[in-house]
């Protein structure tokens, strides 16, 4: 009876769930190399023009005087807006050029360093010129749509829902981009990202339009989805493994001995079961794991935007899914981006170390055009302030997304002396001693990026406290690139190493990471191939015999007319 009440289970709970299945494992593939489209800093930086100190009339503290801010130098940006100078206060340190990430909205007030005016509500005109400087095609050649407040597939599940209104310019090459009120692109989707996005995380996911904005739904669907998937695997692999005869082989199959029962698609779903059978399990049940554990109120957890207000420009900085080469992403985008919040406050201690107590307002009359004048040769898209043990620099970021450091002075800065790094680090430790570092030339198991962007070589810094922490700092910048502590190990091991095996003697050697997943997505769409095809059958059997109660043996079509 038991076994009976095992079959049963497995077989209808595998025709609810067989096309879902189907549809997790093909789309998997997509995942490997795609995502949603999102527009990056560096996108921004790609698109905007080299400072041209011969433009910039004003200071920093001019425009900061002028406009009737206070401003901190550790806060101030200086890069371009609507083809001009721009002077960005506050909204520093939620994103930067060179990591590629969206985190959140970076509320900054936009100055115009060659006028002084402040940047408000972005008019038609001006979102006009900021659209066909973007798409390099003219405005008069694309759509202008007014976004309503229900969102679209590539609105409804970011931070966009919360910056209405909208509006979506469309060409006829495909390229579509959303402006806000404060005149930033927000999003921008061509045919190709799109085409990517629907074999990849919009089907993955269950990320269509009306069922994502119920957010909380969404990810109780999901996951419970995930959950039930996970039991009906292991019902498949119990039930395998029991009727399997490997030795006696006690079953028939084309008049010969067998270890398997059944024949055709059953004897194949059988087969690829017990090959990809627990696979199929750690990779469901880890993909389960993306959202847990479930807030009180999801909707509170999404990602905490304000509007800008009229004086104000916003914009996102950068990207959340799978960044794709760390493994992130929607998969986890709700939790996503609290997470790398999190963690920022976990490398906060020693990144404020590195950074030190500098005194800004020794600084505050320092002004970029000068720097900028005597480097005509750095083409700088962006510049910043940083420092390092006190010592303020500034951050030159480029058109390829190359970060450099400079002084204040002028002087290339190329890296920093790895023991003073160290001595910092440790300083920070309630037990120096029992600091372990050591630099490493290569991604282990808590530092990787399969895209191999992250900088090598780093410093490992074994902290040896009650959470195991480790950080991992850049000498070329003095910068926490990434840390980690005993209480992620189930996101780091049971989510993102079961369902994406990024372990580091297969994710460091491409293409053999490609080639294994590769053979796992398929092996797992085959199987649920043969679940889509037995399911068919048991519904099509289901259905003739109620009709069969309904209407007797009579011919299909007479039944119908007569009914």
């Amino acid at each position: 009876m038991i076994i009976r009440l095992l079959i049963a289970l497995h077989r209808w709970l595998g025709v609810a769930l067989c096309v879902l299945f189907f549809v997790w494992f093909a789309s998997g593939i997509g995942m490997m190399y795609w995502g949603m489209p999102s527009v990056t800093a560096g996108d921004r930086l790609d698109r905007a023009p080299a400072l041209d100190p011969s433009r910039i009339r004003l200071s920093p503290q001019e425009a900061a005087e002028g406009a009737g801010i206070e401003w901190s130098p550790a806060e101030l940006r200086l890069n371009s807006y609507d083809g001009r100078p721009v002077y960005r206060f506050g909204g520093a340190g939620r994103g930067s050029a060179n990591d590629g990430e969206e985190r959140g909205v970076a509320e900054a007030q936009i100055v115009y360093a060659d006028t002084g005016e402040q940047q408000g509500i972005a008019d038609r005109v001006l979102r006009d010129r900021v659209a066909a400087a973007w798409s390099r095609d003219p405005v008069s050649a694309a759509t202008v749509e007014a976004m309503g407040d229900s969102p679209d597939q590539w609105t409804v599940g970011s931070n966009l829902r919360d910056l209405r209104p909208l509006w979506k310019y469309s060409w006829p090459d495909g390229q579509q981009l959303y402006i806000g009120e404060s005149g930033e692109v927000l999003q921008y989707t061509t045919t190709a990202s799109r085409l990517a996005a629907y074999v990849s995380a919009i089907p993955h996911w269950v990320y269509f339009t009306s069922l994502r904005q119920r957010q909380p739904v969404w990810i109780r669907l999901t996951t419970y989805s995930a959950m039930a998937g996970t039991g009906v695997a292991v019902i498949g692999v119990v039930l395998g493994l029991w009727m399997y005869s490997p030795f006696a082989r006690k079953y028939r199959h084309a008049g010969a001995p067998s270890s398997v029962p059944y024949r055709g698609q059953k004897r194949w779903h059988t087969i690829l079961g017990l090959v990809f059978g627990a696979a199929t399990i750690t990779w469901v049940f880890s993909g389960s794991l993306a959202f847990l554990p479930f807030p009180q109120d999801r909707r509170s957890q999404n990602v905490q935007t304000v509007r800008p207000a009229p004086n104000r420009g916003s914009a996102p900085t950068g990207r959340t899914e799978p960044d794709r080469g760390a493994d992130s992403g929607e998969r986890a985008q709700g939790s996503g981006r609290q997470r790398n919040q999190r963690e920022r406050r976990n490398g906060g201690t020693v990144a404020s170390a590195l950074r030190g107590k500098t005194p800004w307002k020794e600084y505050r009359t320092v002004d970029p055009r000068e720097f900028l004048a005597e480097h005509p040769e750095v083409k700088v898209r962006e510049l910043a302030f940083t420092s390092f043990k006190g010592q303020p620099l500034y951050t030159a970021r480029l058109e390829n997304g190359e970060s450099r450091l400079f002084s204040l002075e002028g002087a290339p800065v190329n890296g920093f002396a790895t023991g003073e790094i160290i001595d910092i680090v440790k300083g920070t430790a309630p037990n120096p001693d029992a600091v372990e570092t050591r630099m490493i030339d290569e991604y282990d198991v808590y530092y990787l990026d399969r895209t191999r962007r992250r900088p090598l070589p780093v410093i490992l810094a074994l902290m040896r406290d009650s959470e195991e922490t480790r950080y991992y700092i850049d000498p070329a910048t003095a910068t926490v690139v990434g840390n980690y502590r005993n209480a992620n190990w189930t996101r780091r091991w049971l989510y993102q190493g079961l369902h994406s095996l990024n372990f580091p003697w297969l994710y460091n050697h491409r293409p053999l990471w490609d080639i294994v997943v590769i053979g796992f997505m398929l092996g797992g769409s085959a199987l649920s191939v043969t679940s889509l095809v037995l399911a068919w059958r048991a519904a099509g059997k289901r259905l003739r015999l109620w009709l069969r109660r309904q209407f007797g043996d009579r011919p299909l079509i007479t039944r119908l007319k007569n009914s």
